[in-house]
């Protein structure tokens, strides 16, 4: 691949901070944001509140919602630029464009936010579940397996998707969708009912208009398939969200690398991924691109619906559920057993506070994706999480995990011991199992288009990951893997259902990896 143009490099620390400019570019999208509430499409129309706390009115496709008055409005027909923050409380309307002006954390505290689209062209996202609501019917109570927090329902009596994402509870979120009204129909008349006062039965799953079924729930890929990211050595980048196809095949022909992280959930997650399908996943994979699969999850900070718990036990119980959720997505999104999971954990600087929880959480991650037939890796910060993680190596019953993906934003495009965070000649995570986040966020163009990006040093090898004799996938059940970029492997290896687990192989049957001459 052709070398990137050299950029600046800033200063750690090696947390996804907030530069100046994506704090200014925050200001302009609430302007924006205030602006669309006064002229959005003729369709619609936002008569200005009456009081602080009343809420407002806004039409879309012939319903009227009230939203909460602090609510920006991103109409994203008029701006497809816009990128769907999930931690900044908004009202979104239309399909998502390119989110070509994501910038900043891709882990932060959650807000409320709602995305109103047609049904007919929403995308058919693997990564969180979606939910039918037939004509009549009510929503559901709870939102059933919404570890994203995170969760899409199709109106089929409007013939709208709404997405919802919230950081605690979703009552505020799903009550906007609950008083929707028919605009000049009598107000005691829901567009969808309320809890335990159905209207007709309606058949259960997705739906949509008349003649326009919803999307079909994600709960498993539509392939029989599953994609195994496997060795690559090279650079790599991570974005807040997936990009589009066309841009993943320019940056793949236009620059230097061959490794994405993609976000795949968690409750702490930034940005929506409308990109992020089964399909997607599939075509990056057949192109050469090396996937590191990214949770999002609770978080060392104080907060009651994004916050790790400061107590180690309580912190190793939600590592259990992270890494459950995680399976999940992984599975929809048609990544199979063997994969490497990576939990994003961000920096801090109270150490006496977050060391044990973030150790005990990081542990208990580790050892249930281990049972479900993953492979466990951890993104830390080298000053504090790798520090923390680094003094429980080789203690006798401790997991950790496989691989470590530290941040240090010094410039270095490596992964040696000081990189990491780690004492000079160390044998801990030695063999092609560390990444290297040296680039903080900063946009890059390739190909003519521009991403806001990190950039990393990826070293990492699934086939060495053979200490405690588990591998991934017999060499006979592989598909011969299409190779590109520097060292770059992939497997796309058929299965009957999930029933390649690790421990069941040996290290001989592993095939080895290709490369390009």
């Amino acid at each position: 691949m052709p070398t990137a143009v050299p950029v600046p490099v800033p200063v750690p620390p090696p947390s996804r901070s907030v530069p100046a400019r994506t704090a200014a570019r925050r200001l302009l999208a609430s302007a924006c944001g205030a602006a669309l509430a006064l002229t959005a499409l003729t369709a619609f129309t936002v008569p200005a509140p009456a009081a602080a706390d009343a809420g407002r009115a806004f039409d879309y496709r012939g319903l009227r919602f009230t939203i909460p008055a602090s609510w920006r409005i991103v109409d994203l027909d008029r701006d497809p630029e816009a990128c769907l923050r999930l931690d900044v409380p908004t009202l979104y309307v239309g399909h998502a464009g390119r989110q070509g002006d994501c910038a900043g954390r891709a882990a932060a505290p959650r807000a409320d936010t709602l995305h109103l689209e047609p049904v007919q062209g929403a995308p058919p996202r693997a990564d969180i579940p979606t939910i039918g609501v037939p004509v009549g019917t009510a929503l559901p109570v709870n939102d059933p397996g919404a570890p994203s927090n995170e969760v899409r329902y199709a109106l089929a009596q409007a013939g709208v998707m709404a997405t919802v994402s919230y950081a605690e509870t979703s009552a505020t979120v799903r009550a906007v969708i609950r008083g929707a009204r028919r605009v000049g129909a009598p107000a005691t008349r829901p567009v969808v009912p309320p809890a335990g006062h159905p209207g007709p039965a309606g058949p259960a799953g997705p739906a949509g208009p008349a003649g326009h079924p919803g999307p079909a729930a994600p709960s498993a890929p539509t392939t029989r398939t599953r994609v195994v990211p496997g060795r690559y050595t090279g650079p790599g980048f991570d974005a807040c969200t997936a990009p589009g196809q066309a841009t993943m095949d320019g940056w793949w022909s236009d620059s230097p690398f061959g490794a994405v992280g993609i976000y795949i959930g968690g409750g702490s997650r930034a940005c929506a991924q409308p990109q992020l399908t089964a399909d997607w996943i599939r075509r990056q994979s057949a192109a050469g691109w090396h996937l590191m699969p990214i949770w999002v999850g609770r978080q060392p900070w104080p907060s009651s619906g994004t916050g790790l718990s400061a107590d180690p036990v309580t912190a190793a119980a939600q590592g259990r559920t992270a890494a459950e959720g995680a399976v999940a997505a992984a599975r929809s999104l048609g990544l199979g057993p063997g994969t490497v999971l990576y939990n994003d954990l961000e920096n801090y600087t109270d150490r006496d506070t977050w060391d044990a929880p973030v150790v005990a959480h990081v542990r208990a991650w580790t050892e249930r994706l281990h049972a479900l037939g993953y492979r466990a890796a951890a993104y830390l910060a080298a000053g504090s999480g790798m520090k923390a993680l680094s003094a429980e190596y080789g203690r006798t019953g401790r997991a950790v995990p496989d691989v470590v993906w530290a941040a240090a934003w010094n410039g270095h495009a490596g992964a040696t011991d000081s990189d990491m965070g780690l004492p000079s000649g160390t044998d801990r995570w030695t063999g092609r199992r560390r990444a290297h986040q040296y680039q903080g966020d900063h946009d890059e163009t390739h190909d003519e288009v521009t991403i806001n990006i990190d950039r990393n040093w990826v070293d990492v090898d699934p086939a060495s990951l053979l200490a405690d004799g588990l591998v991934v996938v017999p060499a006979a059940e592989r598909a011969q893997p299409t190779v590109r970029g520097p060292g770059a492997h992939h497997q796309v290896v058929p299965v009957d259902g999930d029933a390649h687990h690790l421990g069941q192989l040996r290290p001989e049957q592993v095939e080895g990896p290709r490369r390009l001459p």
